[in-house]
């Protein structure tokens, strides 16, 4: 059989083999004579471009040889119908593995790099069917049972046409329950056995039931009850600031007055003149400071600039809070120092002293010039008439709600929060009694309501927000209502001053700052109740409502520190009984 190569070169291979079933040939056949190789004359190459060759070489003959002859031409016209346009190459037929006795015979065919263009001559060679393919398949079968022939890459992949699909399986579309239902069956189905949010949101219990009523109820209230007590807290501390420390300042100058003789002071004196030091010097920077030319820098400003400046000086707040606590415990170990010192050291001990003084001047009159600030940009909102303070009150709220519930909280650090969140409630209460002063001295007509109504807004924004971040804190990080008794108790023995704890945490409150704000927006009030005339007059009078208004504090102050006392003492009792019945 020739091959020609009219510009192109087919490369394929024609595999079989002969493996015998056994040594010897099995009973009742006969074994070919083996007929020697027949040589075709070699023809002349065809040269295409140079470089195409085309090599043949028969398969040997047996009894199945024309059987054989023929699957090879098939085999050819099969690889010459999957030409393609190329470069040339190379045509090789491997020669064909025989033994005594066959048993599978194979075809392989596989073309290499098939280049060059096609001529009329090979369209004359194209394929036969595959019907032809089919036959030489039979053949082998019928002609021996030890021969398996496989033609690989020959037989067409069986058609997946959806019209056959379809043809061979008519009742398809018909097994569909969804097709057969018209739509209001449908919709009537899914109305009595459809899909459900019960379905889909696994069955709650008892335990899911109390952490809803844990993040509605419980949290909320035992948290706004320890804020409260926490608020008290801190407006003991305050009132003692206005009236425990001028009283103790002043009974140590009368006993200085009445001894005649410069003892050296004990540490607490000379902490409470430190303290005297810094809030009179705090007071006196703050006068220098025209509230008026600052509120109408902040009042230009518009309400996202208004949020901006209220959340950064809150920032400032926070920082000097806890930089004030750290100079203020510096400032009493100096005067601890100093008041125990020798006679030798007492030079550098005092030096220390004043150098800590100064620093804590410098971080309180910087504190209340803060607060002030802030006073100033609250006020500014409540007088607005486009709804800044709701603007301000919600985007700093939910601000702090973001930057605080979705972070993995320890129970120490929630209960810091806690505290943090008491301080910043007693600051909003200085806060409006700035605008109160504000209003008395410059507001035109009916104020009051007006002012009233702010002030309960700002308030309940406040305890909304607090409940709300609170009860989310608790849930996500698994902490019970419990924990805000806990702290409760803790801070009611901090009240009693009795702690067998040590690892009790005090709520630390420094009213250097706040008490500089209000004694400056109080001053102004008080000045405008003074009568006119000569300056002896106007100091007698001075003295008479500061005494007034001493007196006033030292009872309100008498009577805050009684009450938190009895529910101090009333509340560890009960929770040592409920400890005790738990027990």
């Amino acid at each position: 059989m020739s091959v020609r190569s009219n510009g192109r070169s087919l490369s394929f291979e024609i595999l079989s083999g002969y493996l015998p079933s056994s040594g010897e040939p099995s009973s009742g056949e006969v074994t070919p004579p083996r007929s020697k190789r027949k040589r075709k004359p070699k023809k002349k190459k065809h040269k295409t471009d140079g470089n195409a060759n085309a090599t043949l070489e028969t398969i040997p003959n047996s009894d199945d040889e024309a059987l054989l002859l023929r699957a090879q031409e098939i085999g050819f016209k099969e690889l010459e119908s999957r030409r393609s346009v190329c470069g040339t190459s190379t045509t090789v037929v491997d020669q064909v593995h025989h033994s005594p006795s066959v048993s599978c015979v194979s075809f392989e065919l596989r073309q290499r790099n098939v280049n060059g263009g096609l001529g009329d001559a090979d369209v004359a060679d194209e394929v036969g069917s595959k019907k032809e393919i089919q036959e030489v398949n039979v053949g082998f079968k019928r002609d021996s049972q030890d021969v398996n022939v496989g033609f690989k890459g020959l037989e067409k992949e069986k058609s997946l046409d959806w019209n056959q699909v379809m043809k061979e399986n008519p009742g398809f579309l018909h097994d569909s329950s969804i097709l057969e239902k018209s739509p209001v069956k449908y919709f009537m189905g899914e109305l009595y056995s459809g899909n459900s949010l019960r379905s889909t949101i696994s069955v709650g219990n008892e335990k899911k039931r109390q952490r809803v009523y844990n993040s509605m109820f419980h949290v909320p209230w035992r948290c706004e009850r320890l804020i409260v007590a926490g608020f008290f807290v801190c407006l003991d501390s305050f009132l003692s600031l206005l009236t425990i420390m001028p009283a103790r300042i002043l009974m140590t100058i009368w006993k200085l007055l009445k001894t005649r003789q410069l003892l050296w002071p004990n540490a607490a004196e000379l902490a409470d003149f430190g303290c005297f030091i810094v809030l009179g010097l705090g007071v006196t920077s703050l006068q220098m400071i025209d509230i008026s030319l600052i509120y109408h820098v902040i009042r230009g400003q518009g309400t996202i600039k208004l949020y901006v400046v209220y959340n950064v000086l809150e920032i400032f707040d926070k920082l000097c809070q806890s930089f004030g606590e750290d100079v203020l415990q510096v400032l009493f170990n100096s005067a601890e120092g100093l008041s125990t010192c020798s006679k030798d050291n007492i030079t550098s001990e005092l030096m220390q002293f004043i150098l800590d003084e100064a620093i804590a001047v410098i971080a309180f009159v910087v504190h209340s010039f803060v607060l002030l600030a802030q006073a100033i940009t609250l006020s500014t909102c409540i007088i607005a008439h486009n709804n800044a303070l709701l603007a301000l009150l919600v985007s700093n709220n939910f601000a702090e709600i973001k930057s605080n519930v979705f972070k993995r909280v320890s129970k120490e650090n929630l209960h810091n929060l806690v505290y943090y969140d008491i301080i910043e409630r007693f600051h909003i209460t200085a806060f409006l009694l700035f605008v109160l002063a504000q209003n008395l001295l410059e507001a035109e007509g009916p104020w009051l309501s007006s002012f009233f109504w702010n002030a309960l807004e700002v308030y309940v924004c406040e305890i909304l927000i607090d409940a709300i971040k609170h009860s989310f804190l608790a849930k996500f990080n698994e902490i019970k209502p419990v924990a805000y008794s806990e702290f409760l108790e803790d801070l009611c023995r901090q009240i009693l001053n009795d702690k067998p704890d040590e690892r009790q945490k005090d709520l630390t409150f420094i009213p250097l700052a706040p008490a500089c704000v209000v004694i400056r927006v109080l001053t102004p009030v008080y000045a405008t109740l003074l009568p006119y005339g000569p300056f002896y007059w106007r100091f007698f009078w001075i003295i008479v409502w500061s005494s007034l208004t001493y007196i006033m504090l030292a009872i309100f102050k008498t009577l805050v520190i009684l009450l938190l006392r009895f529910l101090a003492t009333w509340y560890v009792n009960l929770r040592l009984r409920t400890k005790q019945h738990v027990d």
